[in-house]
C-alpha cells in the first residue's frame, strides 16, 4: 500500500475572473456569483480534498503595472476571498477554506474575532493564508512601505496577538449551565493588554473559545525569514521548490529545523509542494503537447512576459529579451520565490531574458521528471515518489472552476485511490483533525 498524502487545491488566480481567456468562458458561469466556486468545492470534497486555499493580492499594484494586471486579468481584479469563504462552507461539510490575509490589512481584534467567527460558523474548517504583501501597504494608511523581514516581524506579532486573543477565555470560562443560569465565568477571562511595536489593543475577545482548535494557519514563502516563519506558526506551509530528490528533502529539512528551533515538532507542519500537472489520456498525447511547445516564438514569450509582470509586480514587456536580467529592477516587496520561479537555477548574470522564458513557455513531461504532462497514473507514480521521501502532500493548482476541476481530476483520482494515496472518508474534527488524520 502507497503512502496515503494530504491533498489541496491552490485557487492561484485568486477570486478573479474565472474561465477569462479560455474556452471554459462559454460555460457561462458567472465569477462574480457564488455558484461557480460551490460547484468546485463540492467536486473536491467527493475527490478527498483537504482544503482549497485561495490566493490574493488587495492592490491591484503599482501604476506602472496596472494595465498589465488587468488588461487580461492575470492579476485583477479580484474580489476579497474571505468573504466568498462563508458560501464554500455553507455547500460543503468537511472541505477546509483558506483564504489569504494580509495583516496590513486587519486590525488584531478585528480579524481575531471575524475569524473566530468564521471558524465557527464553518464548524472549525477555517484557514488562514497569511501573506506578508508589503506593495498593498498604502491601501491601509500612510505609514511607510516596511521591508521584507520587518513584514514577517509584523506578521509574527499579529499572529500571536490573535491567538492571544483567541485564549483569552481560560479553562472554565465558558459554563453554558442551565440550572444555575451560569453562561460564563468572567473571572476566568484575560484582560490581554498588548503593546508592541507594529499593533496596539486590549481584550478580552468577545467571541467563544474553540471547540476543535483556532484556525489552521498556512504561509508560502522561500526566504530565510518566510521558512523561519512557517517554522514558528504554521500548520501548512505551501512549498514551491524543484521536485527531484535533494532539493526536496533540502527543503524540508529547513522547515522542521525551524519548527524544531522554536519548540514545534516536525510533525506539526503539513508541507505541500505546489504543482501544476496536465493530465492526458496517452502518452502519445504527452509527448505532442511537449513537442508543440519545445520552439515558442516571440508572441508566447510576450505572454509568459505579461504573466510574469503581472505575478512579478514588475514591468518585463519592454525589456530586451536578448539581454541578461537585471535583478535591481525587481523591489524589496516582490517574492524572492517568484524570481527563481522565473530565473530558476540559470546564471542571471549572463542569461538573456529570452532563455527565462522560453523554460517557463516549455512542457516537460512527468515520464522523465522534466514537466509536469503525462497520463494519470504517470503522476501517481510522481507522487509515489515524493511519498517515499517523506512528503506529506500535493497542492494543485489552478483555477476553482469545474471544467479545470474535471480535466485535473476525472481519470487522476481513481487512480490515486486505488493505490492507496488520497483518502476516500471524510474526517469528523474540522479541519485540524483532518490534516492530523494521517
Amino acid at each position: 500500500m502507497s503512502r496515503q498524502q494530504h491533498f489541496g487545491w491552490f485557487l492561484a488566480r485568486g477570486f478573479g475572473p474565472h474561465g477569462w481567456g479560455s474556452p471554459s468562458l462559454d460555460w457561462d458561469w458567472r465569477w462574480t456569483s457564488p455558484e461557480l466556486y460551490q460547484q468546485s468545492a463540492r467536486e473536491l470534497e467527493r475527490a478527498g480534498f483537504d482544503f482549497v486555499l485561495i490566493e490574493d493580492a488587495p492592490s491591484l499594484g503599482s501604476a506602472a503595472t496596472i494595465d498589465l494586471r488587468v488588461r487580461h486579468a492575470f492579476g485583477g481584479p479580484k474580489h476579497d476571498p474571505l468573504l466568498l469563504a462563508p458560501y464554500l462552507f455553507a455547500a460543503t461539510t468537511h472541505l477546509g477554506i483558506i483564504p489569504t490575509v494580509n495583516p496590513a490589512a486587519y486590525l488584531p481584534y478585528t480579524a481575531a474575532r471575524q475569524f473566530a467567527t468564521l471558524q465557527h460558523l464553518s464548524g472549525h474548517r477555517l484557514g488562514l493564508n497569511v501573506v506578508t504583501d508589503t506593495a498593498s501597504a498604502r491601501h491601509f494608511g500612510d505609514a511607510p512601505q516596511l521591508g521584507h523581514d520587518a513584514a514577517y516581524d509584523r506578521a509574527e506579532e499579529w499572529l500571536s496577538g490573535l491567538r492571544a486573543l483567541w485564549r483569552s477565555w481560560g479553562d472554565g470560562a465558558l459554563v453554558t449551565d442551565p440550572v444555575s443560569g451560569v453562561y460564563a465565568d468572567g473571572s476566568r477571562l484575560d484582560a490581554v493588554r498588548h503593546r508592541g511595536e507594529y499593533f496596539a489593543f486590549d481584550g478580552p475577545l468577545n467571541a467563544i473559545p474553540f471547540e476543535h482548535g483556532e484556525p489552521v494557519i498556512a504561509s508560502p514563502g522561500g526566504s530565510g525569514r518566510g521558512l523561519a516563519f512557517a517554522g514558528a506558526n504554521s500548520d501548512i506551509q505551501l512549498a514551491l521548490a524543484p521536485l527531484h530528490e535533494q532539493s526536496v528533502r533540502e527543503y524540508r529539512a529547513r522547515i522542521h529545523a525551524a519548527a524544531i528551533e522554536r519548540g514545534r515538532t516536525p510533525e506539526d507542519i503539513k508541507i505541500l509542494f505546489a504543482i501544476q500537472p496536465t493530465i492526458v489520456a496517452s502518452a502519445a498525447e504527452a509527448d505532442r503537447l511537449v513537442a508543440a511547445a519545445a520552439d515558442p516564438d516571440d508572441d508566447t514569450l510576450r505572454l509568459i512576459a505579461r504573466r510574469q509582470s503581472s505575478d512579478l509586480e514588475t514591468d518585463l514587456t519592454g525589456l530586451d529579451l536578448d539581454a541578461p536580467l537585471d535583478l535591481g529592477i525587481f523591489g524589496e516587496h516582490v517574492s524572492q520565490g517568484s524570481i527563481r520561479r522565473l530565473t530558476g537555477d540559470r546564471d542571471v548574470a549572463s542569461t538573456p531574458l529570452r532563455t527565462h522564458l522560453a523554460a517557463l513557455a516549455r512542457l516537460g513531461r512527468i515520464s522523465d521528471r522534466t514537466g509536469f504532462v503525462g497520463t494519470a497514473d504517470e503522476f501517481a507514480d510522481l507522487i509515489e515518489e515524493l511519498g517515499d521521501w517523506g512528503n506529506d502532500g500535493i497542492l494543485l493548482w489552478g483555477d476553482l472552476h469545474p471544467v479545470t476541476i474535471h480535466r485535473t481530476l476525472d481519470e487522476l483520482v481513481p487512480v490515486l485511490r486505488r493505490r492507496g494515496i488520497l483518502r476516500r472518508d471524510l474526517i469528523d474534527g474540522g479541519l485540524h483533525a483532518t490534516l492530523r488524520a494521517f
